[in-house]
């Protein structure tokens, strides 16, 4: 294998040269470069990648972190991820997704730190340990979703307008006529449900209409999406609660209510119309009759939080900036106008 001194020697420069050519740490001419480079190419000569991040103090890698429960992938995090990837494409960049569960992270966050220029963080929650006691010295970061509360002004994110959505989504089956309308959200840790819950309470406020409290509930951390669904209504069931729509934080949440509906003997959108915060689904097909959901335009939310981080690795005195992707409600057949049973 060739070394770095027998492209110097063939070319006819320094290793120095040879270096910068790769690193682009110091201008070489293009005369030089394109010598260098054609020498490397003959002798088939292959940087060391290691070698030349120490020497260029970067690795050309972008970490994204993800809790743990989340390391099975839904379509909104493929398509999110999609997004980060087309702008590490664009600019030579690699992505490295951390997935470990919090007792894993525990046990080597005091050893070592992932080799990226940046992170992502995707998740947040209310008391973030992955987002606490961040200090200068630690790579330029961007948080998919709001960062907990009193972080908000020293860290770049991107974000849909949740508190917004979850009101017009409420809004949406109170002009139906529905009043008795279960939410299904997230969980209460995830800065994401405080939002949601705000805009739900918030369409019921406006219309001077109560708000039930007993119809919000929360998913447990330890319990799937699907099954948090699927008891939920079955439990409200049994309880005799009564409910004309719901509004589910996933589809996944959403198909075990469909699935809770089919048992239940419950027509959908006849007995209950359903609506959920997600349209990016591959159990689209498993929706008869098709989910109204919100499109949460996952792609544009992974490009644009890609774009402020590489900005910020580049400079990091770049003013922190907050942005908000556009969602959109879709309308489909799960919903209809609420008519009373007589």
């Amino acid at each position: 294998m060739a070394t770095i001194e027998d492209v110097a020697k063939a070319a006819g420069v320094s290793k120095g040269t040879v270096s910068n050519v790769f690193s682009k740490k110091r201008p070489a001419s293009k005369e030089v470069t394109k010598r260098v480079i054609e020498i490397a190419n003959q002798l088939n000569y292959k940087p060391n990648y290691w070698a030349r991040t120490l020497a260029i103090k970067e690795t050309r890698i972008i970490g994204l972190k993800m809790p743990g429960e989340n390391s099975k992938f839904s379509q909104f995090h493929l398509a999110l991820l999609n997004g980060v990837l087309h702008v590490c494409y664009e600019n030579g960049y690699r992505l490295l997704v951390n997935t470990l569960s919090p007792e894993f992270q525990n046990q080597i966050q005091n050893v070592s730190s992932d080799p990226v220029d940046g992170e992502i963080y995707l998740d947040p929650e209310q008391n973030d340990g992955r987002l606490d006691h961040r200090t200068q010295s630690d790579p330029p970061a961007v948080v998919i979703g709001r960062p907990p509360r009193g972080l908000e002004s020293s860290l770049c994110y991107v974000d849909n307008d949740n508190e917004a959505t979850a009101e017009q989504v409420t809004s949406y089956l109170l002009e139906l006529g529905h009043r008795n309308i279960l939410f299904l959200n997230t969980s209460k840790a995830r800065t994401v449900s405080e939002d949601r819950k705000r805009g739900y309470d918030k369409a019921f406020i406006n219309k001077e209409l109560e708000v039930q409290q007993e119809l919000s509930l929360f998913k447990q951390i330890d319990i799937s999406s699907l099954l948090y669904g699927y008891q939920s209504i079955k439990e409200m069931d049994s309880k005799r609660v009564p409910f004309s729509a719901v509004i589910t934080d996933s589809d996944k949440v959403a198909l075990g209510v469909y699935r809770a509906a089919i048992d239940l003997g419950l027509s959908i959108p006849n007995d209950i119309s359903v609506v959920a915060f997600s349209d990016e689904s591959i159990v689209a097909p498993e929706f008869a009759p098709p989910l109204s959901s919100v499109y949460l335009n996952a792609e544009e939310l992974g490009r644009e939080a890609a774009r402020i981080l590489l900005e910020r690795i580049q400079d990091n005195r770049v003013p922190v900036t907050h942005h908000i992707i556009q969602s959109k409600l879709v309308i489909r057949e799960s919903c209809r106008r609420w008519q009373p049973h007589d």
